[in-house]
């Protein structure tokens, strides 16, 4: 079984098949880290954007550890392609409304759960299903797995905009929800802590901003602007981005650092990325000059990602390889989620 290294990166990726392969590529850190982890693992809100490739990779790891693992995947799968993608692999799944506390209940038992389960988009004009959804299910699912280990994803939205020189907000600092799914996003993390210290159940909570995958993520949004010669806007003009593989990989090794209280971990990469500096590397591989409008705010929704380093190290995937790779998918064609960041906002409107 092969494992992710960045010697073996690919200079392109050239089809999904191929995407989704490298993205669920565990590294030796994690295939190790599988061959101590006790227990099946259950990956609530498995149809989203990272969940299949979650999934995939823990059963690859879990092969490579030549440790016998269930890998449960529970979802509605209004998708019913990646019902059928994890099924071939080998990955059990269940469908289920987990905003249904019955059906909550039904689900088994396992001793390891991450949690991915969230509302964002559309949320203006329907406040109430985004507070329902990133609140009670957070309080059904901590009832039902209280004594299993919890990986919850959260957002870096929690934090609030911040001085584009501060290096990014980091755990410990006093947090600025902006907006209706800023401050819901907050309640689920305030649900999981109550829980953990309720019920002494290990948890880690994962801020996570921006996954990078070549169907969609800012540095798509912004290649292609580039590509077609579309205006882009500068106000938000710095960012933290993450290679979609990476996160999957820090995601499963979070398992070794949850806690009661329950632990908080920024996921992300280790720059400030300025979005100026990228579209001037996309306009470089195109050959297409900028359009750019406005000018930088001093402030920008930033983490810091230095916990996550010390404890898993920097991502496999540089920031120049992911404009790279991108450059080369809409080149080519490669096919697009259609699920816009909405990354420039700094209303916190969704």
């Amino acid at each position: 079984m092969s494992y992710l290294k960045r010697e073996r990166l690919p200079e392109y990726i050239e089809s999904e098949e191929e995407l989704d392969d490298l993205m669920s590529l565990p590294s030796k850190q994690l295939i190790d880290f599988q061959k101590n982890l006790e227990g099946d693992l259950i990956i609530l809100g498995v149809g989203g954007k990272i969940g299949v490739q979650l999934a995939l990779a823990a059963k690859k790891a879990s092969i490579a550890a030549a440790v016998p693992r269930r890998i449960i995947g529970v979802s509605r799968f209004s998708n019913p392609e990646k019902r059928t993608q994890l099924e071939e692999k080998g990955i059990e799944t269940i469908s289920c409304d987990l905003s249904d506390p019955v059906a909550v209940k039904q689900l088994p038992d396992a001793k390891n759960v991450v949690f991915m389960v969230g509302r964002k988009f559309g949320t203006c004009g329907s406040e109430e299903e985004t507070w329902a959804m990133n609140t009670l299910v957070p309080d059904y699912v901590s009832r039902r797995y209280a004594n299993s280990a919890i990986v919850v994803y959260s957002t870096g939205n929690v934090y609030g905009l911040v001085p584009v020189n501060c290096g990014g907000s980091i755990e410990a600092d006093t947090l600025h929800p902006q907006g209706e799914y800023a401050i819901s996003a907050l309640g689920r993390e305030r649900i999981f802590q109550y829980y953990s210290k309720k019920n002494e159940t290990p948890i880690s909570i994962l801020r996570l901003n921006y996954a990078i995958d070549l169907r969609y993520g800012v540095l798509r949004e912004i290649g292609e602007k580039v590509k077609n010669q579309e205006v882009i806007d500068l106000s938000m003009g710095n960012v933290n981005v993450i290679w979609q593989g990476d996160v999957i990989n820090q995601t499963l090794l979070s398992f070794a650092h949850c806690t009661s209280p329950a632990n908080i971990i920024n996921i992300t990469g280790p720059e400030t990325v300025s979005i100026r500096y990228v579209a001037g590397r996309f306009s470089r591989l195109f050959n297409k000059p900028l359009r750019l409008e406005g000018e930088e705010s001093g402030t920008a929704l930033l983490n810091n990602a230095s916990y996550a380093a010390s404890l898993f190290g920097y991502p496999h995937v540089s920031l120049l390889t992911m404009v790279k790779w991108i450059a080369h998918w809409l080149e080519i064609g490669g096919t697009s989620l259609d699920k816009p960041t909405h990354f420039a906002s700094r209303n916190g409107i969704f």
